[in-house]
This record gives structure tokens, sequence and C-alpha cells, in this order.
């Protein structure tokens, strides 16, 4: 396969993650509102701590560091924005 073959793939797949990354900041958003109105905390340390051990459980080839470092940003990423969403009171 050619190279411009692989970018464009590789391209398509970037539009994909966009459009699933959109999707769960949205879903953490409705959590942020769902925390402040039950008056629960933004971090739950041993949530995320089980969650990075089911999925690095999933992956294949070796690269478990690899998904273990990215979801660790979505989970820091999450948090900013539930912690803006709560600052604001909800509205964000």
């Amino acid at each position: 396969m050619e190279l411009a073959e692989l970018r464009m793939q590789i391209d398509a797949i970037d539009g994909e993650l966009i459009r699933l990354f959109e999707r769960r900041m949205e879903v953490a958003a409705e959590i942020a509102k769902y925390k402040q109105r039950n008056g629960l905390p933004v971090l739950d340390p041993e949530r995320e701590k089980q969650k990075l051990v089911d999925l690095t459980g999933k992956v294949k080839n070796g690269h478990e560091d690899y998904i273990s470092a990215l979801f660790s940003l979505l989970f820091e990423i999450s948090r900013a924005e539930q912690q803006a969403i709560m600052k604001s009171g909800g509205t964000s």
C-alpha cells in the first residue's frame, strides 16, 4: 500500500476519534451535572484506577503503556471539563 493511501486511512481514523472524543466530552458534562446535583467530587480515584486496569487488559499487541497514557490524559481532560462545569454552576 502506498504512503498516501495509508495517510488517508489515518485521516479517516482521526476524524472518527474526534467524533468519539466530542461524544465522550458531552457525556462527561452530563456526569459533572449529576455529580454537582448529588454533591459528589469530580475525582473518583478508585474508579479511574479500575478503568485503567480494565482498559489496558483489552489491548492487544503490547500497547498497554500507550493505552494507559492515552486514557490517563482523557481522564485528566474530562476532570478539567467537569470542574469547569461545576464551577460555573452547570451551565457550561
